[in-house]
C-alpha cells in the first residue's frame, strides 16, 4: 500500500469518516456516485468495487456489464456540506475492466491517454476555467418560469443580494476542499455569476470541474434558491459559457512564452492556436455537446461563433490576454466556445490533441481578427477566410463524424457512443413542435 492510501485510511479514522464516496463520470459528463463504508476502503483500493456498467451512459453493453471503480487516493477530500461528525469523504475513480485494464469508456481514462501523449512530446498541459451560472428562485421545473434571484449585471453590486453569499458560501466550500479560486464576481445576465478557478493541471482541473459544479448545487440547496449550469437557459440573456485558458509547459517553463516575439507568443504557442482553429469545427460537439449549446454560441452577447484568434478580442474564437511585462509563466491563450456543461475531461483532451496536432503538423497561424467579428458582413468574413462554427448540434455532429481527431482521442466506444447518443438527442429535438411555431403558426394556418 502505498503513501497516499495509508494517508487517506488513517484521515478516515482521525476523522471518524463514516462514508465514502466514489466519484466518477459517464460520456456525458453527469457525475455517477456510489457509498462504501470505510470497513471496505483497503479491498476499494487494491480490488475497486465491481458495479453494472450497462446502467451507465455509455459505458458498456448489458453482456459485458462488469465493470470496477477503483478509487484515486490523491483526490481525497472531506465534503464539507455533509457535517463535522460523522462525516463524509469522496474520492474520484478509475474506471477499470475485471482483468484489470483501463476502461476505453472511462471519460478520465480519456483525459490521461491525451496528457500521456502529450508528456511523451514534453508538455505538461494547465487549463483555467470562468465557469458561468444561473442562480434561479424558481425550482427546475420547465412548466414554471424561471425568475433570477436578481437583475443585476456584468460586475454588478447588488446590495444585500443573494449572489454575494452565495458565492462566499461556495467559495469557502471549495476552498475547504482544496479548490483554490481566483475571481468571483456577477456576470451580464439577471442572477448569472461567474467563478474562476485557479490554473492547475488539466486532469486536476476536470475533477476539479466536477467538484464545482456539485459545490453550487449543494450550496444553492442550502439557500432555497435553484442553479443551472445550462448553456442559455434564458431566450433573451446571455448564456453560461467556461472560457478556458490554455497552457503548456516544458518542465517550470512556459512554452507558449517566446521574450521579444509578436504578443511574446512562442512558435509552439502560434502552432498550437493554428491547430484549435483547423479542428475547431469538429471538436464543437464535445466543447459543446447540447441543442441548446448552439443557442449560446449564435446568441450574440459575446459568445464566439467564427473561427479566428484576435489579440484581447472578445468577440473571437481564440483570445491572446493582455501580457503581463515580466510575467513569462502567464502567456496563455483562451478558448472562448466551450461551455459550462461540458464533459470537462473529454473536452480537455480534445483540445489539447488539435493544439498538439498543429504543433506536429507546424501549422501556421492566420492573420488575427482585429475587428468585431459580428459586426462584418458575410462576405467581409469570406473575404477574410473566417469560416462559422457549426449552427446546430446537427451540424457539429456531421462535421465531428469524420474527424480522425476526434475518433482517435476518445478512442472508438466513446466516439461511436457519442455520435449515436448526439444524433438521438438532435432527432428528438427535431421533432418537437415548439410554442413559437404554435403562437407563430397556429392562428394564421
Amino acid at each position: 500500500m502505498d503513501r497516499q492510501q495509508e494517508f487517506v485510511l488513517r484521515t478516515v479514522e482521525e476523522r471518524d469518516i463514516r462514508f465514502i464516496r466514489l466519484w466518477f463520470t459517464d460520456v456525458l459528463g453527469i457525475l455517477k456516485s456510489v457509498a462504501i463504508a470505510p470497513a471496505e476502503l483497503e479491498s476499494a483500493f487494491t480490488e475497486g468495487i465491481g458495479f453494472d456498467g450497462s446502467s451507465i451512459q455509455g459505458f458498456t453493453r448489458v453482456y459485458e456489464a462488469d465493470m470496477i471503480a477503483r478509487p484515486d487516493p490523491t483526490t481525497f477530500q472531506i465534503l464539507p456540506w455533509r457535517g463535522e461528525h460523522h462525516g463524509t469523504a469522496r474520492m474520484f475513480c478509475d474506471i477499470l475492466t475485471p482483468d484489470g485494464e483501463p476502461s476505453l469508456a472511462d471519460s478520465r481514462n480519456v483525459l490521461k491517454r491525451a496528457l500521456a501523449k502529450g508528456s511523451d512530446q514534453g508538455f505538461t498541459f494547465y487549463t483555467h476555467p470562468e465557469v458561468e451560472f444561473y442562480l434561479f428562485e424558481s425550482p427546475a421545473d420547465p412548466h414554471v418560469p424561471l425568475v433570477p434571484v436578481d437583475s443585476g449585471g456584468y460586475f454588478d453590486h447588488v446590495p444585500r443580494g443573494t449572489a454575494h453569499d452565495f458565492r462566499r458560501a461556495a467559495i469557502t466550500m471549495l476552498e475547504s476542499m482544496g479548490i483554490s479560486v481566483e475571481f468571483s464576481h456577477h456576470e451580464a445576465g439577471p442572477g448569472q455569476n461567474e467563478i474562476d478557478l485557479r490554473y492547475a493541471d488539466a486532469l486536476t482541473t476536470a475533477d476539479n470541474i466536477m467538484t464545482f459544479r456539485t459545490v453550487v448545487k449543494e450550496v444553492a440547496l442550502e439557500q432555497g434558491v435553484f442553479a443551472s449550469f445550462m448553456p442559455k437557459p434564458l431566450q433573451d440573456k446571455p448564456g453560461s459559457g467556461m472560457h478556458t485558458h490554455l497552457s503548456l509547459f516544458e518542465g517550470d517553463r512556459n512554452a507558449f512564452h517566446e521574450a521579444g516575439a509578436p504578443l511574446e507568443l512562442s512558435k509552439v504557442a502560434r502552432s498550437f492556436i493554428a491547430g484549435l482553429l483547423v479542428h475547431a469545427a469538429e471538436i464543437t460537439a464535445v466543447t459543446n455537446q447540447f441543442v441548446n449549446s448552439y443557442k449560446r454560441l449564435w446568441g450574440g452577447a459575446e459568445a464566439p461563433s467564427f473561427v479566428c484568434w484576435g489579440h484581447n478580442n472578445r468577440s473571437a474564437l481564440v483570445r491572446i490576454p493582455m501580457y503581463k511585462p515580466g510575467k513569462g509563466n502567464s502567456s496563455r491563450i483562451e478558448y472562448r466556445a466551450v461551455d459550462s456543461a461540458t464533459n470537462p475531461y473529454l473536452a480537455f483532451a480534445v483540445l489539447l490533441a488539435a493544439g498538439l496536432k498543429g504543433i506536429e503538423k507546424g501549422y501556421e497561424l492566420p492573420e488575427g481578427a482585429e475587428d468585431d467579428v459580428w459586426e462584418l458582413t458575410e462576405a467581409e468574413r469570406r473575404a477574410l477566410g473566417i469560416e462559422p462554427l457549426p449552427r446546430s448540434l446537427g451540424e457539429a455532429i456531421t462535421v465531428m463524424e469524420t474527424s480522425e481527431l476526434v475518433a482517435e482521442t476518445l478512442g472508438e466506444h466513446v466516439f461511436d457512443y457519442v455520435l449515436r447518443n448526439k444524433r438521438q438527442e438532435w432527432e428528438q429535438y427535431r421533432a418537437q413542435v415548439t410554442p413559437y411555431e404554435l403562437e407563430r403558426f397556429l392562428p394564421v394556418l
